[in-house]
């Protein structure tokens, strides 16, 4: 298909309506991406036509529910090639998908003596998950630099991997620097020493195409809401074979085989995982929008948004004053920045009255902000909706902005 950003546009409403009286300029995808309209008509049926809960009922509501929400687990396996759609576990976000995994994988298998491997570009949820949990169980946190302009490193990779380290838990494209790591060759080295590989794919799943069986990661994890989803639904891809032998991660309804007074025994991946009604609602929508972006076709997104990024690269090197954090050759739509003299909120709120919407502070990754020298950083943010009018403006605003100060 021909990828017209200008008609792709017109199936995001949000997009058609002005902000402050001037044209919607959202440039904040990378903390949640907007809807298609498609997903909220999918979710709006469901709840008005179809609504029932979900592996209860033997009436046709509840089996046509089920059906449907079964039916989005498969179009995530799509999605991400999975070999299985039991290797798809519904979660609220890919903050509890990283959770889970600690709180059952790495209570059972970590130890004291063995070693966790994260980079200094994760975010929180990829870095205090692991702290908390070493704090609990005494085993080592370890983690490996990047370069100053965010390039991964491999000196820094080997240098910190030992025959200790049990996982090594990466994002798959910063959300600060917008650094897409090496994920294949990174899980086939971490295999070759005998460890895990779990992949923060949330910023990833947005601009890149995600196969999980040629990556070869044991676990990846993403949110609904950054891929044109709603909040409330996320992803946790795990191995078959390394699932089933992960105990629950929380109790309750659904996840059991056989209860008694005595004793109880729990059902297989994914059920295991999905204690209570699921949020299938939310589950179907995000079916709905991951249906959207594979018909669009993943190679036609990642064309249309490479272009991009150079064409906002180049932009934002013409602002005299402005630098950007982040610069690998291996980027992906997210760009954050500093402007001489310009407090990022005080620039954050003056682009709000030109309609442009970006992100401040540290992105919940303080110390790699910390460590690049700044408290907060403004951020903009690319989606498959963002054409170069939405940059000609930030550029425009950012010159405005500067006049103030």
């Amino acid at each position: 298909m021909v990828y017209s950003v200008e008609e792709i546009r017109k199936d995001f409403p949000i997009l058609q309506r002005h902000i402050e009286g001037k044209r919607n300029t959202f440039l904040d995808t990378a903390a949640s991406a907007q809807k298609p309209q498609c997903v909220m008509d999918k979710m709006i049926k469901a709840m008005t036509e179809q609504y029932a809960n979900v592996h209860r009922g033997a009436y046709y509501l509840s089996e046509y529910m089920t059906f449907a929400y079964e039916q989005s687990r498969k179009t995530v396996q799509r999605f991400i090639n999975a070999a299985s759609s039991n290797e798809v576990v519904f979660t609220r976000n890919a903050t509890e998908s990283i959770n889970l995994v600690a709180s059952t994988w790495g209570r059972k298998n970590l130890k004291v003596g063995d070693e966790v491997l994260i980079s200094e570009a994760e975010h929180h949820a990829n870095l205090v998950t692991w702290q908390v949990l070493r704090d609990e169980l005494g085993f080592t946190l370890k983690i490996f630099k990047v370069a100053d302009d965010g390039s991964f490193l491999w000196n820094e990779f080997f240098g910190q991997l030992s025959k200790k380290t049990k996982l090594v838990a990466v994002t798959a494209m910063s959300n600060v620097l917008g650094t897409i790591f090496p994920i294949k060759k990174i899980a086939e080295a971490a295999h070759k020493n005998k460890s895990l590989v779990l992949v923060d794919a949330c910023q990833f799943a947005v601009h890149g195409n995600i196969d999980v069986q040629d990556m070869d990661c044991d676990f990846l994890a993403f949110s609904g809401h950054k891929t044109y989803g709603p909040t409330g639904i996320g992803v946790l891809y795990g191995k078959s074979e390394i699932l089933n032998e992960m105990p629950p991660y929380q109790l309750g309804g659904e996840m059991v085989d056989n209860v008694t007074y005595e004793k109880t025994t729990f059902d297989e991946p994914p059920a295991r995982f999905e204690a209570g009604t699921p949020a299938f609602i939310e589950a179907i929508g995000l079916g709905a929008a991951l249906e959207y972006m594979m018909t669009l076709g993943q190679k036609n997104i990642i064309e249309h948004e490479q272009e991009l990024v150079k064409y906002t690269t180049q932009a934002l090197n013409t602002v005299k004053g402005l630098k950007q954090i982040g610069t690998a050759t291996e980027k992906g739509g997210v760009f954050s920045f500093v402007v001489d003299g310009i407090h990022p909120q005080d620039l954050a709120f003056i682009l709000s009255k030109e309609g442009v919407a970006i992100r401040t502070g540290h992105h919940c990754a303080e110390p790699l902000v910390h460590r690049f020298g700044y408290e907060s950083v403004a951020r903009a943010s690319i989606g498959l909706y963002t054409n170069h009018e939405d940059i000609d403006i930030l550029v425009s605003s950012i010159e405005k902005a500067k006049k103030f100060f």
